[in-house]
């Protein structure tokens, strides 16, 4: 399970990688871009000034038709003609106010300057600048990467989701067919068991020990019970949630290490929630017995159970090992597990049964290594 969680883990990274990849190639394939298209307007507007030039210098040039389609061929990038001896502006492709245009083209000019360095034209008696701005095309195309970035993150974020969402149903998949394969194996045995309970009564054995072998069976029915509810919304009913913390560490004290201290602080008025009894005591065995485990078989365990204005709050704090920040979120996930023997499920369906049958949240209130951690569970209060 742990190779399943790190080839996980792997593909993510891969993942992100490859993207990353992608989005940065094309920022480095569009600046060049940019920058070629930006060299070529500035080789038009030189070419657009040397028109102007030989405008202003003869008129009476056989090739003027030419020139005048060169000056006539600039129909993308807005320029700005400034005569310095006139002290007076023109422009093409630009959008101009009704009012005050020379102001509005002097101000224009400014923000151009700072893009583009102008161009001179010096003649006899002809003194003019020509400012320029990109063409609204390569204005485009230098905000094409950064839409194509966006694209590609959204497109990320949709697949990765697509594929969290697949893998966390092939895992639910996998581990309610596991559930309600062991309930129905558990079915049989304990039918068998039950026959022979009745069969000692009959021979008058100690009834004693027949007691004691009712109360296990009990328990197993119990056990395949829950498993047998994985997967299917449970039936919930309002219980006092003292009452069952009580009963569960009942039945713990007797099959845990002695040298395990059972501490309890209830509220004096009783807290009752709708939950299932059945799964919240499993619950409730599986974050005790994974305390016993982290404290080595020793050590002290305290229930505490308070309330909000809305929930129930149980808090289960142990003196175990404790554990490391970076994973309390990890420890939930599906075949986490720090044990040598183990499938990593228990945390995983105390998740499920918390949040997804009774609406609630389970997660790793405060932990410190070799001091101990506290689990919180929060259920919806009920009167």
């Amino acid at each position: 399970m742990k190779i399943v969680e790190n080839n996980k883990v792997l593909l993510r990274y891969l993942f992100i990688a490859i993207a990353i990849i992608i989005a940065f190639g094309s920022l480095i394939v569009s600046h060049y871009l940019v920058k070629d298209l930006s060299k070529e307007e500035r080789n038009k507007m030189e070419i657009w000034a040397e028109a102007t030039k030989e405008v202003a210098s003869d008129m009476e040039n056989p090739n003027m038709n030419l020139v005048v389609q060169v000056l006539n061929s600039n129909t993308t990038i807005p320029v700005i003609l400034y005569d310095k001896k006139e002290n007076y502006y023109t422009s093409a492709n630009i959008d101009l106010p009704a009012v005050n245009e020379q102001d509005y083209l002097k101000e224009k000019a400014k923000k151009f300057e700072k893009s583009h360095k102008p161009i001179i034209i010096e003649v006899e008696d002809f003194d003019q600048y020509i400012y320029y701005d990109d063409s609204y095309t390569l204005k485009h195309l230098q905000l094409y990467p950064y839409i194509q970035i966006g694209v590609l993150l959204i497109f990320m974020v949709t697949a990765f989701f697509a594929l969290f969402t697949t893998m966390r149903m092939e895992q639910d998949r996998l581990w309610v067919g596991l559930s309600k394969e062991t309930a129905h194996q558990l079915g049989t045995p304990i039918s068998s068991l039950l026959a022979w309970i009745e069969y000692l009564k009959l021979k008058d054995a100690d009834q004693g020990i027949v007691s004691d072998m009712e109360k296990d069976i009990d328990r197993l029915q119990m056990i395949t019970d829950r498993f047998s509810k994985i997967g299917s919304a449970p039936a919930l009913k309002k219980e006092n949630i003292e009452e069952l913390i009580q009963r569960t560490i009942i039945y713990l004290e007797k099959r845990i290490s002695k040298k395990v201290i059972f501490e309890t602080h209830f509220q004096s008025a009783p807290l009752y929630a709708e939950v299932s009894e059945s799964l919240l005591s499993w619950v409730i065995e599986n974050l005790t017995k994974n305390a016993v485990d982290a404290m080595g078989g020793q050590g002290r365990i305290t229930y505490i159970l308070s309330e909000t204005d809305k929930n129930i709050v149980l808090d289960i704090k142990d003196t175990g090992k404790g554990i490391p920040k970076s994973k309390f979120k990890t420890i939930f996930n599906p075949g986490f597990t720090t044990k040598e023997r183990g499938w990593g499920l228990g945390l995983s369906l105390a998740k499920r049964i918390i949040e997804s049958y009774h609406r609630g949240k389970i997660y790793v209130k405060s932990s410190e290594i070799d001091v101990g951690t506290t689990f919180c569970i929060e259920l919806k209060k009920v009167k």
